[in-house]
């Protein structure tokens, strides 16, 4: 006979798992969505550079391709944050969806470099349009103890597509080749987009915009706390490290040290696993604890990648690389929730779009001028990045300020 007792609490057990992790039917649905349209986009995308390499686009086309997407996602951040604010999270997806989609039509049909040009402004930057909303979907169904661990599924969710996309884009080139491999995980991508808008559409909730969207950046400007400021000018020096040698990991792994695409895949798989298994209880123990020594911590691990990148010259070294690529996870989704902490209640969607836009509209210099520092050397471009990273992640430490610190003393 079966104890009442027994089957209540093992009933109960599901349910605060999933309290735990901050899952709501809502975000259930926003996570699938951002498994489907990144399975498509890391599929496809993660290729780009040797797709273009071999449709004649040379070197200053990789780099323009990369200095594009980091300038066109500073410049969609903020109104993507605006859209967010006035239609609602849901309605501002469905834009965003249908955007991207368009965007893989073009390269699905034009195999040309200039046509992958013109149909990447429109998809490389889906992430950031619509990560304004999915943040501000965040903070609207989760309570504020909360946020660190709803960005935290949302970061460690998007990881699985990261991790799985490489693979199965590797295997299309390795079958069909460096063109028509490239296009047929477009084709996956436009597919799995469908299916995803149907469920975004299906299951999140409907919240229209409560009518306080500030279509005006310089005046959100003044809201900025200083600490905030702190925080802004730091990542920009260590996004510098980042996207000086990103456009040609795949360049440098494949070409010019002999790994194959596939091998190229599972590091890259290895990357996600590892950031993967440090989101949720570093999101635990940054909810209950100073906040700053996780974003130093991550801005670190940002700043040793592209110097373990030049010195790998074997699988062994790359994945031990890749491990430290993976670790730069460690306090983004804290820094993420920090952003949400300051910004103005109906105004959260808004404030983070502006702080990608301040961001990512500086840094795409840096990847615009990634191409001429490769055509110097490699190793020239990998050292001026680390030299960045190293840069931010010392700012930071002496002068960032730990906001949640702060907020409790102002509570006391």
């Amino acid at each position: 006979m079966t104890d009442p007792d027994i089957s209540l609490k093992s009933s109960a057990w599901p349910r605060r798992l999933l309290d735990f992790l901050g899952l709501r039917r809502s975000m259930a649905a926003m996570l699938a969505m951002i498994i489907l349209v990144g399975m498509g986009e890391n599929m496809a995308e993660r290729f780009l550079p040797i797709y273009l390499m071999a449709l004649g686009g040379g070197a200053l086309s990789v780099s323009f391709l990369n200095g594009m997407d980091n300038l066109l996602s500073a410049l969609y951040s903020f109104p993507g944050g605006y859209l967010s604010d006035r239609l609602g999270y849901k309605r501002a997806l469905l834009v965003f969806n249908l955007i991207a989609m368009a965007g893989y039509l073009i390269v699905i049909f034009i195999p040309a470099w200039w046509a992958v040009i013109a149909g990447a402004a429109l998809f490389l930057s889906w992430s950031a349009i619509s990560l304004p909303a999915t943040m501000s979907l965040v903070a609207a169904v989760l309570p504020d103890k909360k946020r660190t661990m709803g960005v935290s599924m949302h970061s460690l969710v998007r990881r699985i597509p990261t991790a799985l996309g490489p693979v199965v884009g590797g295997l299309l080139i390795a079958w069909q080749g460096e063109i028509l491999g490239v296009r047929l995980a477009f084709v996956a991508a436009l597919l799995l987009a469908v299916v995803a808008l149907v469920i975004q559409q299906a299951y999140v909730e409907d919240r229209k915009g409560k009518g306080k969207a500030e279509a005006n950046p310089l005046k959100l400007l003044h809201l900025m706390s200083p600490g905030f400021r702190k925080l802004l000018v730091a990542d920009i020096l260590v996004r510098f490290s980042e996207q000086i040698p990103y456009a040609f990991m795949a360049i440098w792994v494949i070409n010019l040290n002999g790994l194959s695409p596939v091998s190229f895949g599972i590091l890259t798989t290895i990357e996600m696993i590892t950031a993967m298994l440090i989101y949720i209880p570093v999101a635990y123990l940054a909810d209950r604890g100073s906040k700053k020594p996780y974003v130093t911590i991550t801005f670190a691990f940002f700043t040793l990648f592209p110097l373990l990148l030049m010195l790998a010259n074997h699988f062994w070294l790359f994945v031990v690389a890749f491990i430290i690529r993976g670790l730069k996870e460690f306090g983004e989704p804290t820094r993420k929730a920090l952003i949400m902490d300051l910004a103005p209640e109906g105004q959260q969607a808004a404030m983070f779009g502006l702080y990608y836009l301040l961001r990512d509209v500086v840094v795409s210099l840096a990847a615009f001028s990634a191409g001429f520092l490769w055509n110097i050397s490699p190793q020239v471009a990998f050292l001026t990045a680390f030299g960045f990273g190293l840069a931010g992640t010392l700012f930071f430490a002496f002068f960032g300020e730990d906001v949640s610190v702060q907020r409790k003393e102002k509570r006391a």
